[in-house]
C-alpha cells in the first residue's frame, strides 16, 4: 500500500443543491404518479446518423457520462478522416467494442468535440493503449453485447466481456457516478485516458494536470484546443476504496522538465502534468467487489469541482443518486403526458421529449460561479449560467418548445446568451457557443430569434431594452461572416462569401426579429431599420428562373447555377428547392413571388414526389438518403418548416397528410428512429410539436401552424399552473386529416392557434377523418 498522502483542504460550501440553485424548478414538489422513464429509450438514434449517445445524465446536467465504442481521430494521412463524423457523440450501436466512458459528450450535433475524461476498468496485465497496436497487441478495450447492454433515462448498464467487469452509470447534474463489478484479481485497475477526445487531432490536447491528494482522491483539470479553442475542464475524483498503487504514461516529446527531472513521476509520484497522459490506479478485489467512482466536473476549478462534488453525491449509495435522478427525469416528461395509438409511438414521443432535454446545459458550479467568454470566472446573479447554443438549429422549435413547457429555463438560457454578449470582445450575442467558447458555426445570429420569441410570448424577465441593444450590436459587426457585404449591397454577394443566399434569408429574418423587439419596447426608428433590413431576402429572388439565386456583386446572377445541388450554389447544407424557401416572416409575400397559392402548391407537391440525383447530395455529410422524401430533406434543419407551407395556399390538407407522413417515416423506436442528427434536440422537438397537432413555422410571433396530430389525447402541466387537454376524435393511422377543431368548446375557422391559447389552458378538440376537409 501506499502511505497516505495528505489531502489538500478545500472550502466546502455548504449548498443544498442537487440541481440548478436558484429557479423554483428546485422546490420540492409531489412526485408525478406515473412512470414516464419506462417509455425512454435512449438507444434510439444511437445508430447511423443520430448521433446521440447512451449514457447517463441527469435533465439539462453538465455530466453526460457515457459509453465510447471506437477512438478515430480525425486526420489520417493529413487528410480529413470521414469516419471521425460517424462518433460525434462517441458511440455507434453497429459496433461491439467499448473503449471507456467519457463525461462529456454532445447529442445529436453534425461536427463534435468533448469526450472529456475517459475512465475504462481492466483485469489483468497493465495496458494503456485503446485500440491494437501496429505490433497486434490488444488495446484496453473491451468486447460488449447489446444482449447484455441497458440504457435507460439516468442509468446506463454493460458488461465488459474480456475483463468480466459489470459497468453501471449515473449521474447528478455535475457528477458522474460510476460503480465497476470486478472479478477476484490482484492486477484490478481503472484508467483515466486523458489523450483521448471526439475529434481528437495530435494538438488537440494543449495540458493536462493532475494531483494525487491522498490514496482515494484526485483533482486536475484539461485543457484542449478544438472546436473549442480554449476549453478547460476541471475536475474531482473520489474512489470507494483506497487504491494500492498509481501511475501514468506521457505521449508527448518532453523537451524541458526542469528540475522535476529528479523524480521517478512514472509511478506513485502524486503530480502528472504534460500534453497526453493515461493515469491508472491499481487495486486488488474480492470476487463480486464494487468500486465506485464519483467524478465531479467544473469550469472554474478543481476545488469547485469537490464543492459540486460534496454538494451532489456526498454518499456512496448508487442506486439512491440513481433513483433521485430518474425521478428528475420523470418530473420533466410529465409536463406532457400522452396516450397514443400504438405503444411504440409513446416511445418514440417520451424519448424526443428527453432528447429536447440533453442540452442546453447547466455550466456553472454550485457556488454560482462560471467561466466566461472572455476566460474569467463570473458569478451568475439572477439567472443560472447554461451553455450549448446549436442556435442555427434550435432557434426553429426546440426554443420554442421551451417556451410552452420550460419557461424558466429558457429564461436562464436567454440570461446566458446575454450574459456572452457582455463578455464577448465582438460585442455578439452566441452564434454556436460551448463551454466558453465561440466556434462560429454555421450562420445568421439566430439569438435574436430565440429572444424574440419570448418577448412576443411573454416568457422570462430578462431586460428587453438591453436584449435589442444586445441584438443591434450583434447585427451590426462589418466583420462577421459576410455581414458587411449583407449590409453595403443589401444581400449577401456570392462572389465574396460562400452560402450568399443561405446566408441573406437568414439574416433577412434574424432582422425581422430584431424588429419585433424593438417594437416590443417602442423603439419605433430600430423597428424601422430592421424591418427594412428584414426585406432584403427579395434581392436573391431571380424572377426568371423563379429561385432563389446566387448574386455577384455587379448585381447579376450567377450563371451555372444548379436549383439541385447542395454543394456550391450559394447554400449551406441545402439546395434551391428546400432552402430556397426560408421566408418565414413574409411567406404570402414569398408564396406570391414564387407563382401564387396554386404554383407554389404545386412546387412543394414536386418537392415531395420528385428523386434527386446522387451526386447532388455526395458532398455533404449531413445530408443522406436516410432523411430525404423526394427532394424535402427532413434529415437536416432548413427545411422543417415547409410540411406547413401548405397552410399558406389552399391545400392545408395537405400540411396534415406530409406532416402525419413524416411522423410515421422518418422516425421510430428503434435504434436508427432518428433519419437525421438530432441536432442538440431540434430533430426531436419537431417530432413533439408536430405529434401535438402544431408548429412554430415562424419564431418570434405567437402562432403556430396547425399540423395533424399524432396523439389520441395529450395533456400539458404548464408551469403557470394550467393544463392544456389536447384531444382527439376518430383517430386512426388512416384519419390523417383534420375536420374540425374546437378550443373551449368553440369550433375555430383558421389554420393557426395562438400562443396564450395554448398558456390559458383549456381544452382542444381535433375531430379527424381520411377525407380532406373541404
Amino acid at each position: 500500500m501506499i502511505k497516505k498522502l495528505i489531502l489538500t483542504v478545500f472550502v466546502i460550501s455548504i449548498i443544498s443543491c442537487n440541481s440548478e440553485s436558484k429557479s423554483s424548478f428546485d422546490k420540492k414538489e409531489k412526485k408525478p404518479s406515473k412512470d414516464f422513464v419506462q417509455f425512454v429509450n435512449p438507444m434510439i438514434g444511437t445508430s447511423k446518423m443520430g448521433h446521440v449517445f447512451p449514457g447517463a445524465t441527469a435533465p439539462f446536467g453538465m455530466v453526460q457520462l457515457s459509453p465510447q465504442t471506437n477512438f478515430e481521430v480525425m486526420f489520417k494521412d493529413n487528410k480529413y478522416n470521414t469516419k471521425t463524423y460517424e462518433y460525434c457523440a462517441g458511440y455507434q450501436y453497429k459496433d461491439s467494442t467499448i473503449v471507456g466512458f467519457a463525461h462529456t459528450n454532445f447529442s445529436g450535433t453534425g461536427h463534435s468535440d468533448l469526450g472529456d475524461l475517459l475512465v475504462m476498468p481492466t483485469v489483468g496485465k497493465l495496458v494503456l493503449n485503446p485500440l491494437k497496436t501496429k505490433e497486434g497487441e490488444k488495446g484496453f478495450y473491451s468486447k460488449f453485447s447489446h444482449k447484455n447492454e441497458t440504457a435507460k433515462a439516468g442509468y446506463y448498464k454493460v458488461d465488459l466481456e474480456d475483463y468480466n467487469i459489470k459497468a453501471e452509470l449515473t449521474a447528478s447534474e455535475r457528477v458522474g457516478f460510476h460503480q465497476y463489478t470486478f472479478p477476484k484479481s490482484s492486477e484490478s485497475h481503472i484508467l483515466l485516458d486523458l489523450v483521448y477526445n471526439v475529434y481528437h487531432h495530435d494538438n488537440k490536447n494543449v495540458w493536462t494536470f493532475l494531483r494525487v491528494e491522498n490514496d482515494s482522491t484526485v483533482t486536475g483539470y484539461r485543457q484542449t484546443k478544438g472546436w473549442a479553442r480554449t476549453k478547460k475542464v476541471f475536475f474531482a475524483i473520489k474512489f470507494s476504496k483506497p487504491f494500492k498503487s498509481y501511475g501514468h504514461k506521457k505521449y508527448d516529446k518532453i523537451t524541458y522538465d526542469g528540475f522535476y527531472r529528479r523524480f521517478n513521476q512514472k509511478e506513485n509520484f502524486p503530480e502528472m502534468a504534460g500534453k497526453d497522459i493515461r493515469a491508472y490506479f491499481n487495486f486488488d478485489t474480492k470476487e463480486s467487489e464494487k468500486i465506485k467512482m464519483k467524478f465531479a466536473l467544473s469550469s472554474v476549478s478543481s476545488a469547485g469541482a469537490m464543492k459540486n462534488l460534496e454538494a451532489e453525491i456526498p454518499h456512496w449509495d448508487f442506486e439512491k443518486t440513481k433513483n433521485e435522478t430518474q425521478q428528475k427525469w420523470n418530473k420533466e416528461l410529465s409536463k406532457i403526458e400522452v396516450e397514443t395509438l400504438e405503444e411504440s409511438q409513446k416511445e418514440t414521443f417520451y424519448t424526443a421529449l428527453y432528447h429536447t432535454m440533453l442540452s442546453p446545459i447547466l455550466y456553472e458550479d454550485v457556488d454560482e460561479k462560471y467561466r466566461g467568454l472572455d476566460q474569467n470566472i463570473h458569478t451568475s446573479e439572477g439567472f443560472t449560467n447554461y451553455t450549448i447554443f446549436s442556435l442555427w438549429d434550435t432557434y426553429r422549435a426546440l426554443h420554442p418548445l421551451f417556451n410552452v413547457i420550460q419557461q424558466e429555463r429558457n429564461n436562464d438560457m436567454i440570461k446566458s446568451m446575454l450574459a456572452h454578449q457582455n463578455e464577448s470582445v465582438h460585442n455578439m450575442l452566441p452564434i454556436w457557443s460551448h463551454y466558453a467558447n465561440e466556434n462560429w458555426c454555421m450562420i445568421g445570429y439566430h439569438a435574436t430569434s430565440v429572444i424574440a420569441d419570448a418577448v412576443v410570448k411573454n416568457v422570462g424577465d430578462f431586460d428587453k431594452n438591453e436584449a435589442l441593444k444586445a441584438s443591434v450590436a450583434t447585427a451590426n459587426v462589418s466583420y462577421f461572416d459576410g455581414l458587411g457585404d449583407y449590409l453595403q449591397y443589401k444581400y449577401v454577394p456570392d462572389d465574396k462569401s460562400h452560402s450568399s443566399v443561405s446566408k441573406t434569408l437568414e439574416l433577412a429574418y434574424d432582422d425581422w426579429t430584431i424588429a419585433q423587439i424593438a417594437k416590443s419596447v417602442n423603439d419605433v426608428e430600430t423597428e424601422k431599420i430592421f424591418l427594412e433590413r428584414s426585406e432584403y431576402y427579395n434581392n436573391v429572388f431571380n424572377p426568371k428562373n423563379g429561385y432563389m439565386s446566387p448574386k455577384l456583386s455587379d448585381g447579376a446572377f450567377r450563371k451555372n447555377f444548379s436549383p439541385l445541388d447542395t454543394h456550391g450554389q450559394g447554400f449551406i447544407e441545402g439546395n434551391a428547392w428546400n432552402y430556397g424557401l426560408y421566408v418565414p416572416h413574409q411567406l404570402d409575400k414569398m408564396i406570391q413571388m414564387m407563382g401564387g397559392k396554386q404554383s407554389f402548391s404545386r412546387r412543394l407537391d414536386s418537392l415531395f414526389t420528385m428523386e434527386i440525383e446522387d451526386r447532388y447530395i455526395a458532398k455533404h455529410e449531413d445530408i443522406t438518403r436516410d432523411g430525404i422524401i423526394g427532394n424535402y430533406v427532413h434529415g437536416n434543419e432548413p427545411g422543417h418548416h415547409i410540411p406547413y407551407l401548405y397552410n399558406w395556399t389552399d391545400d392545408e390538407h395537405k400540411t396534415q397528410a406530409r406532416v402525419r407522413m413524416i411522423m410515421d417515416t422518418m422516425y421510430g423506436p428503434g435504434v436508427e428512429g432518428l433519419c437525421g442528427n438530432d441536432d442538440a434536440g431540434q430533430m426531436s422537438a419537431w417530432y413533439i410539436f408536430s405529434a401535438l397537432g402544431f408548429y412554430p413555422v415562424t419564431p418570434g410571433s405567437n402562432q403556430y401552424a396547425l399540423g395533424s396530430p399524432l396523439v389520441k389525447n395529450a395533456t400539458l402541466n404548464l408551469e403557470n399552473g394550467n393544463k392544456l387537454i389536447i384531444s382527439t376524435e376518430n383517430q386512426s393511422k388512416e384519419n390523417v386529416y383534420v375536420s374540425k377543431l374546437k378550443i373551449n368548446g368553440k369550433e375555430i375557422d383558421r389554420n393557426h392557434i395562438f400562443h396564450d391559447e395554448l398558456m390559458n389552458g383549456g381544452e382542444f378538440i381535433f375531430t379527424m377523418s381520411n377525407q380532406p376537409k373541404k
